[in-house]
């Protein structure tokens, strides 16, 4: 399987796309805050499915999915938090809280569907 060929990867680097232009309105005193914290778990999403692929097998792949997953969740609770904080707007905060919801439903997919045809390869 290549990875950029999989939906779930060009959504991924959409969503970082995303995320760092959001954070460019972000104040100055967040650059090693939220912004970092935003960016570097925006980040993994793709770079783990990347490397999870040029691993050995479903099984670590399906790993790397798992931490690109709970990276998700990490931008979940960031993007909440920036919006209660005025720096994300509830308008773009439900745009980007839907593609994240999007991603991460895909990658639920992309690990049910690995799992299943690990079964059927025993």
């Amino acid at each position: 399987m290549l990875y950029k060929d999989l939906d779930v990867y060009k959504k991924s680097i959409d969503f970082v796309v995303d995320i760092y232009k959001i954070t460019e309105s972000f104040p100055e005193s967040e650059k090693f805050g939220l912004v970092s914290q935003l960016r570097r778990a925006a980040v993994s999403l793709p770079s783990n499915l990347a490397e999870g692929s040029g691993r050995n097998g479903k099984k670590e792949l399906i790993n790397f999915l798992h931490i690109a997953r709970g990276s998700l969740f990490e931008i979940g609770t960031q993007l909440e938090i920036s919006q209660r904080l005025g720096f994300v707007s509830q308008d773009d905060y439900d745009k980007l809280e839907e593609r994240r919801a999007t991603i991460q439903r895909m990658m639920n997919a992309l690990i049910a569907s690995l799992r299943k045809k690990g079964e059927n390869n025993d």
